[in-house]
């Protein structure tokens, strides 16, 4: 296969990353950036450095990489989120009318392709296309907490140049640039029953008169990302990533439907809409370290700055309109990850677990648009070398997810939304495909 061919390949594949969104770890994260990783629920990720994927988890790593390397996965992601109401009222103290939104997760694809080519015994390059953060859940759009949310999708498509140095023959240095592109649609019922009846509007009903707004927007910014990796001996190595915050300023429109006529109120019209996002930096430690030949086993820690996300905030251009708030306050969380990989000739087997905390501080600040909480992650996984240039990997991991609680009250920000009490259980499988061609 030419060189020309292979790059043509890995562009098709980035390409089609504009039609995937999901969330897989904790809060917004996707970790799925490498079916090698996913086998082992991504323990010693920073250390790894075993296949181009190294651009996403430590860049420092691409110096430990043989010739030119090309790497094309997908990951099919299987979440489940089911809500069970356990007395939601509206402002009135009346139930909040509606069922319970059905199966909210919804099955997604995550691809991602990387490719990495040694200029020297001290120097390598590389780029990697990949989606770090997403999100999709979807209600049915008469769900009790349809207030609250019906749909929302966020998608990340994050093009990752990067360059890695040997500085010793045992310490490796590496950087990298991300040109970040974010994509939101969020949806909610609006209950104009109840504003308009507040407005003496005749024939207006609470709970009766819904209408709905869709917000679409989205931005390009910048980050970065840092690793270095030390190789204590031939066996042992460990590794340290740092990968920056993005600030995102998103711009689009907000999309009215239902409204009641006439509206005196001048709101609830088309208008343009910004919100300001900030995505958390993050950063891992991994180690690495060969048992005998064929057994490894590895270990990673990751911390994220999920502070960074506060609140979400939607400004309308439209001077009556208020802005639509979410309060989060969501908090830092640690990631801890064990695994091992047997690699008896051309197979390697992989097994791995990990413990992935939330963001979410309470049942107060949850929402349902991310109906998040800590999971366990277990995973294995399965690779074959066909030949020195040729392997494929697959892996396999199911989450399980804490039962989630979602305690909120007809006050503040959400007092037209309504108090939506109950529970989610929840749990999400991942299944991964990967190729690597060498050249």
């Amino acid at each position: 296969m030419h060189n020309r061919t292979v790059v043509c390949m890995f562009l098709a594949l980035c390409a089609s990353m504009a039609y995937c969104s999901c969330a897989a770890g904790a809060g917004i994260a996707i970790m799925e950036q490498g079916v090698k990783g996913l086998g082992t629920a991504f323990a010693g990720g920073a250390a790894a450095a075993e296949d181009a994927s190294t651009i996403f988890f430590n860049p420092a790593g691409l110096t430990r990489l043989d010739r030119t390397q090309s790497l094309a996965g997908i990951n099919f992601v299987f979440p489940s989120a089911r809500f069970t109401n356990e007395g939601s009222t509206h402002l009135s103290g009346q139930p909040l009318t509606g069922g319970q939104g059905g199966n909210a997760g919804s099955t997604v694809l995550i691809p991602y392709a990387y490719l990495s080519h040694r200029f020297s015994d001290r120097l390598a390059a590389g780029i990697g296309i990949f989606s770090p953060f997403g999100l999709k859940t979807e209600y049915d759009a008469s769900w009790v907490g349809r207030y609250h949310a019906v749909n929302s999708e966020l998608f990340t498509l994050n093009i990752n140049p990067s360059v890695a140095f040997r500085v010793t023959d045992k310490l490796s240095l590496g950087a990298g640039i991300s040109a970040q592109y974010l994509h939101a649609e969020l949806s909610n019922a609006i209950d104009f029953g109840t504003i308009f009846a507040a407005l003496g509007a005749p024939g207006a009903v609470p709970q009766g008169n819904d209408g709905f707004v869709t917000f679409k927007a989205d931005s390009w910014s910048w980050g970065y990302n840092v690793g270095a990796l030390y190789e204590f001996t031939r066996d042992t190595r460990a590794g340290i990533a740092y990968r920056s915050r993005v600030d995102h300023t998103l711009t689009g429109d907000a999309f009215f439907s239902g409204v009641p006529a006439p509206n005196p109120t001048g709101r609830f019209v088309n208008t343009g809409i910004r919100a300001d996002v900030t995505l958390p930096d993050s950063l891992s430690v991994s180690i690495w370290h060969n048992f005998t030949p064929e057994l490894a086993g590895m270990a990673d820690v990751t911390w994220t700055n999920w502070r960074t996300v506060d609140e979400l905030r939607i400004r309308f251009d439209n001077p009556a309109e208020s802005d639509a708030v979410t309060t989060l306050h969501w908090k830092d969380t640690f990631r801890f990850s064990l695994g091992a990989a047997y690699a008896p000739g051309a197979w390697t087997l992989r097994a791995g677990a990990a413990y992935d905390q939330s963001p979410v501080p309470d049942a107060a600040h949850r929402t349902p648009r991310v109906p998040d909480d800590d999971r366990i992650w277990l995973a294995a996984g399965v690779g074959y070398r066909f030949t020195d240039r040729i392997s494929i990997d697959t892996g396999y991991a199911h989450l399980f997810v804490r039962d989630a609680d979602i305690r909120k009250t007809a006050t503040g920000e959400d007092r037209l939304r309504g108090a939506l009490v109950g529970s989610y259980d929840s749990s999400v499988d991942i299944v991964g495909l990967q190729v690597m061609w060498v050249f």
